[in-house]
């Protein structure tokens, strides 16, 4: 690693600071202020001249198929694991890996070597334990001692409900489930929370309801993702954010049924919702599956870390302001995943960091103080990458 000295910078930490120099050391920020500091020669610092760019904190994709998802049209439909430089041209310096719908032929033993795979390419990574199905998958036996006892494990999920695809939890299961990220948290101080998929089915988050009501486990447990694929799914999880729940809009295209990801975050900023409870991540790498009514699958995409970039993009393009849509993808993930150095741009904080362009678009990326984007090119990849 290298020292960096990042000059002229006008920085948003994700709030407007205006324009700061920044010295990059150890994997971590050093300083950051008005005075330009004075560094020894024999240093040898990279000095960037930013000229007024942006710099902004580095995504963190909280919902990513780091191993691959998909298989759900057959073993051929497996998706291969993500690449570094998916990630990184995209502006996420950090990911948390997850299982879907194969937790089968997928275990939680080839995510977290995957998660030590992204670490060593010098990628920020952790992970969930189990999947969509009950039991859930563990390492170790059970939710709470692999998130005890395993360092990347922050939580469980994607634990799927109201989806023909689930394994249709009760009430008693989910609590139980809910119960051991909650005690986990409390023995940690990890995230310990419980990852919800949400699917189509008109149940939609009545079992978390439920829960909320009839047992004492905090809000902050439950964190439904895929809120914005069906508007009445979308509307129920909003009021959620009020009790205490994180919500995660997925970036992916939801035709009329649900709301594009770029309308759900207007129309929960239009309305008095907690601004701090929001946050969007990409299903990376995961399949998008297309059912009918029957169950039936009609196609099926895959998801990339990108979609989520554009969507920030489009809310920049629309004439949103940097620093209100920025928490979305940053600070807000790294409160509820409880990461302390992440999310943010302050002495100490890691050195992930974006530099954007004139017209706002993703020009260097940083990861943990070295450079994997550059000149908008791609100079560090992933160890099997052309």
């Amino acid at each position: 690693m290298t020292i960096t000295l990042l000059t002229n910078a006008n920085v948003y930490a994700p709030e407007f600071l205006g324009l700061q120099n920044i010295v990059l050391a150890g994997g971590k920020i050093v300083y950051l202020g008005e005075k330009l500091p004075l560094l020894d020669e024999a240093l040898d610092a990279q000095v960037v001249d930013l000229d007024g760019r942006a710099v902004v904190p580095g995504f963190i994709d909280s919902h990513t198929h780091i191993t691959g998802g998909g298989g759900e049209a057959g073993f051929s439909t497996r998706v291969p694991p993500v690449p570094l430089s998916q990630f990184t041209r995209a502006g996420v310096t950090t990911v948390v890996g997850l299982l879907g719908t194969d937790d089968i032929t997928r275990s939680t033993e080839s995510m977290i070597a995957q998660v030590y795979a992204l670490r060593e390419e010098g990628l920020s990574a952790y992970c969930y334990t189990g999947g969509y199905h009950l039991p859930p998958t563990t390492l170790t036996g059970s939710v709470r001692s692999d998130i005890v006892f395993i360092e990347p494990i922050i939580g469980v999920g994607e634990l799927a409900i109201s989806d023909h695809r689930s394994s249709q939890p009760t009430l008693n299961e989910l609590l139980k489930i809910a119960s051991e990220a909650h005690v986990a948290r409390l023995m940690t101080g990890k995230a310990g929370i419980l990852h919800l998929h949400l699917g189509d089915g008109e149940r939609g988050l009545s079992l978390v309801r439920e829960a909320l009501e009839q047992a004492e486990i905090p809000a902050r447990t439950y964190n439904p993702t895929h809120i914005n694929r069906q508007r009445a799914l979308f509307e129920e999880a909003c009021q959620l954010s009020k009790q205490g729940c994180w919500i995660d809009i997925t970036a992916f295209e939801t035709g009329p049924e649900g709301f594009e990801p770029e309308e759900a975050v207007l129309r929960f900023f239009e309305q008095d919702f907690p601004r701090d409870k929001l946050t969007m991540s990409s299903d990376g790498g995961g399949c998008l599956p297309f059912f009918d009514k029957k169950g039936h699958l009609i196609k099926m995409d895959f998801a990339s870390s990108e979609s989520m970039t554009q969507v920030f993009y489009n809310l920049l393009d629309s004439g949103q302001k940097l620093e209100e849509i920025l928490p979305i993808f940053t600070s807000n993930v790294a409160s509820l995943m409880n990461f302390s150095d992440k999310g943010r741009l302050s002495i100490n904080a890691d050195a992930d960091l974006l530099v954007l362009d004139q017209k706002n678009r993703i020009e260097h990326v940083m990861a943990q103080g070295c450079w994997h984007v550059f000149n908008k090119q791609i100079i560090k990849k992933g160890s099997f990458e052309k």
